[in-house]
């Protein structure tokens, strides 16, 4: 693993293969880290090696990656960071597969940078649909963890930057609503089916954004390699092989 550093940041990464790059951002919510691949339906670690050059990285303050904590913090401190290590490896323009909470942090992105996003994939994305509280509560557990490394970041700061990451912004928290409308970038969604992860935030996702395409069946043993399949046959068409 490879540490990349910025003021107030150390963010450790992986590459693998060659070929046009793939930014990966792993689910975990708040612990997003390359770790947590391994426990996904299937790891584009291992699946997408052999024709792109892809790159996996822990978020801040997860995984091996450690940094400051403020206030002030929220989604766009991680994209910062996202294209910050990416400038760092002289990748301009790239793809990007995220799941989980890699959902919000893949909109940001297209709001930020769509200029340098060729193609987005995620599986699963996080989202808003009754369920607010449990995103709370997901932000306190990860806070509580890392109160004893940051003793000086005062309570008003956590709530603020709680409030940053979950109390504002559209159905993926990261971006309005309004902003999906504008995201022409080609972008294949992968449904999700749970409380974190709900169905239809995903069907909303896709109808918002005029790039994004549904796949509803992908997740199962019975269609998980056609999942893989559809994820290769949009690859493949807007990055090559």
């Amino acid at each position: 693993m490879s540490t990349f550093e910025r003021p107030g940041v150390t963010i450790h990464y992986e590459e693998h293969g060659t070929g046009f790059p793939i930014l990966l951002i792993a689910p975990g919510g708040m612990r997003s880290a390359i770790d947590f691949w391994g426990h996904a339906p299937w790891n584009p670690i291992e699946h997408l090696s052999d024709r792109y050059r892809v790159i996996a990285m822990d978020q801040r303050n997860a995984g091996e990656s450690v940094a400051d904590i403020h206030g002030t913090d929220g989604w766009s401190t991680y994209t910062t960071d996202q294209l910050a290590l990416l400038d760092h490896l002289d990748v301009g323009e790239f793809g990007v597969l995220g799941m989980c909470i890699g959902g919000s942090y893949i909109a940001s992105l297209l709001a930020t940078a769509p200029q340098r996003v060729r193609a987005a994939v995620t599986l699963q994305p996080i989202g808003r649909h009754e369920n607010q509280e449990r995103f709370h509560e997901m932000f306190d557990n990860w806070a509580q963890t890392q109160r004893e490394s940051h003793p000086d970041v005062t309570e008003k700061d956590w709530a603020e930057f709680r409030g940053n990451m979950y109390d504002g912004g559209g159905i993926l928290f990261s971006v309005p609503d309004e902003a999906l409308a504008r995201f022409t970038t080609p972008w294949l969604v992968l449904k999700g089916g749970d409380e974190f992860h709900p169905g239809p935030v995903s069907q909303q996702l896709v109808d918002l954004a005029p790039g994004a395409t549904l796949v509803e069946q992908w997740k199962e043993p019975e269609h998980l390699e056609a999942g893989k399949k559809a994820v290769d046959a949009f690859l493949a068409e807007h990055l090559g092989d």
